[in-house]
């Protein structure tokens, strides 16, 4: 009968083997594209779903519950606490998500992201990345959680960068996806 000690080496020798089968065989891969957030105009790829703040206070915005409505939406913040915004672009593929704002304290959102690849080597695979995103920050960095296709299993990070954006009609988003896998 085989020792502890000698049973204990060879589960530890087969456990490092499969660890360095899985990192010798994973590729890396760079994604970059430019994302256009468009708010506003007749073909709008992002959007306010929900208002957080009709969610917390009366329809006119002052904590009153009276049901009149409020004179124009335009009157409100372009993005406040709370509130959900969709996002559906389209450039080699589709950028594909929501935000939702989480901090009354500045522009802060937690990002659920989805790019399908729908050109190129890439076809048919998809990236998802999650993250906190804190518009005052010239960088920001989100983590790879998934791929499917060329990307299963992967892992990763993020960069997005922001030019010459506003929260009210939008702006370009730099995004660059760092992968293993």
């Amino acid at each position: 009968m085989a020792s502890l000690p000698s049973f204990l080496l060879g589960c530890f020798l087969a456990a490092a083997a499969v660890f360095l089968h899985h990192r010798i065989g994973a590729s890396t891969t760079h994604l970059h594209f430019y994302m256009h957030d468009a708010y506003t105009g007749p073909s709008p790829t992002a959007m306010r779903v929900v208002s957080g703040r009709s969610l917390l206070e009366g329809s006119d915005g002052n904590n009153n519950n009276d049901a009149t409505p409020s004179s124009s939406s335009s009157s409100s913040p372009p993005r406040q606490f709370g509130d959900i915004a969709a996002l559906n672009n389209r450039a080699r593929g589709h950028g594909q998500g929501f935000a939702v704002r989480v901090s009354e304290g500045g522009v802060v959102s937690d990002l659920s992201l989805h790019m399908v690849l729908d050109a190129g080597e890439h076809r048919g695979s998809t990236v998802t990345a999650k993250g906190r995103i804190d518009m005052d920050d010239g960088e920001r960095e989100s983590v790879v959680i998934g791929g499917t296709g060329r990307f299963r299993f992967a892992r990763g990070y993020m960069v997005t960068k922001n030019y010459d954006y506003s929260l009210a009609t939008g702006g370009i988003v730099e995004i660059d996806i760092y992968l293993q896998h």
